[in-house]
């Protein structure tokens, strides 16, 4: 581990563990500071803090906030929810796929530019189908609608 990020870990243990805040605190501040939550980063506060990995695996796979490999910079949301998908976010999702030209299981893409998510609801049932692009909202989504709003996000 560079010298750099240990410096960094030290910061977020004083500024978290070193105060009595929980382990969601510190994973948040690591994922504010990395863009996600590296296995490296975890094994130095299991170690700093006598605290299992385990531990911290647990949370990270319990809530979605978390993420173990680097996001891209946009990050597309879609909705997959019973009203969603009926009215149509398979076809979107297929979409966003071909567009961004993801691989098999792959989210984001190599340029690092986009990551697609698939999530349960969004509560927006009233317009669906509902897409996110970096949490702006956008409602009665179709396949060419999303293919136009991701224009403006590759410029």
């Amino acid at each position: 581990m560079e010298n750099q990020m240990e410096e960094v870990l030290e910061g977020i243990y004083q500024k978290t563990i070193a105060q009595g805040d929980n382990i969601i605190t510190v994973l948040q501040e690591i994922q504010n500071e990395f863009g996600y939550v590296q296995e490296e980063s975890v094994n130095w506060f299991s170690a700093r803090a006598n605290i299992p990995a385990s531990k911290f695996y647990g949370v990270i796979t319990f809530y979605s906030q978390f993420h173990l490999t680097p996001r891209g910079k946009n990050i597309i949301t879609v909705c997959s929810g019973t009203v969603c998908h009926v009215k149509g976010a398979s076809r979107i999702i297929s979409r966003l796929h071909d567009n961004l030209k993801l691989a098999g299981d792959a989210a984001t893409t190599k340029d690092m530019m986009f990551t697609l998510e698939n999530v349960n609801c969004v509560e927006a049932c009233s317009i669906a189908p509902v897409v996110l692009v970096n949490n702006k909202v956008y409602g009665k989504m179709n396949p060419e609608k999303i293919s136009k709003t991701l224009k403006t996000y590759k410029e």
